[in-house]
């Protein structure tokens, strides 16, 4: 527990935060903004850490020799990616079936999306799941959208920001977790032209940047979204590199 005025910052009921009902899955006390979940199940990190027990896996089985350490995390990851079959996917009003951002094994979900990773719209990034699964695609519909909460729409551009930099702020992190999990090469474009257009004459991604005014943004280096921002340059270049001939 923290002494603090941002309730984001601490968990409710003496510092455990809300409860879950054990059904498989992994208990995030904080998202990867560092905002204290409301739900503790956080799928996108359950998505990851099935990835990453199969990598580990993989690791211990051709690396170390260790048989029954790598048996155990598949066994692991089978478990919770069985748990989110069950409890990471529901029905949203408007657009179907889509995975939650954060659920309690009670039946409670949350529906929204935050631009930090792992999220939602970065799970074909993460290699969780294809970029064309149906409940996916479905769920990028929802997340790109004024249905989701923390997606933003302004004069400076839209995209999708989060509780940690408040209403209104546009996260670099999402716009480039758009371009580098698009199939089309129209969205990519437009990604490409926001992320110009947004910088602030800094020549920096940012943390976040005010959905009206591009130049009232935080973090003048973040770290993190410079990193992203070059690895969606290298595959550009790879992918579609006719795209950075074209002048924006």
């Amino acid at each position: 527990m923290r002494e603090t005025t941002a309730a984001l910052d601490s968990l409710p009921i003496d510092g455990y935060g809300n409860p879950v009902n054990p059904v498989g899955l992994i208990v995030s006390s904080f998202r990867p903004s560092d905002d204290a979940t409301i739900f503790p199940f956080l799928i996108p990190s359950n998505h990851f850490a099935v990835v990453s027990l199969r990598q580990l896996a993989e690791i211990l089985f051709e690396v170390s020799g260790d048989k029954t350490f790598s048996t155990k995390c598949n066994s692991f990851a089978n478990e919770v990616e069985d748990a989110l079959d069950k409890y990471g996917i529901s029905e949203h009003l408007n657009y179907g079936k889509i995975f939650p951002y954060e659920v309690d094994g009670f039946g409670n979900q949350l529906f929204m999306d935050d631009a930090n990773v792992p999220s939602l719209l970065s799970l074909p990034y993460l290699n969780a799941v294809s970029v064309d699964n149906k409940v996916y695609q479905n769920t990028r519909k929802f997340i790109l959208n004024n249905n989701n909460p923390y997606y933003f729409e302004g004069k400076a551009g839209n995209g999708i920001g989060g509780p940690h930099a408040g209403l209104g702020k546009i996260w670099h992190l999402s716009v480039i977790m758009r371009g580098l999990t698009s199939q089309y090469e129209d969205e990519i474009i437009e990604c490409i032209k926001l992320l110009k257009s947004s910088h602030a004459s800094t020549g920096f991604m940012h943390e976040s940047f005010d959905k009206d005014d591009a130049a009232k943004f935080s973090r003048l280096w973040f770290a993190w979204a410079n990193t992203v921002f070059g690895e969606f340059i290298l595959k550009l270049q790879k992918e579609h590199p006719h795209l950075l001939q074209k002048q924006f």
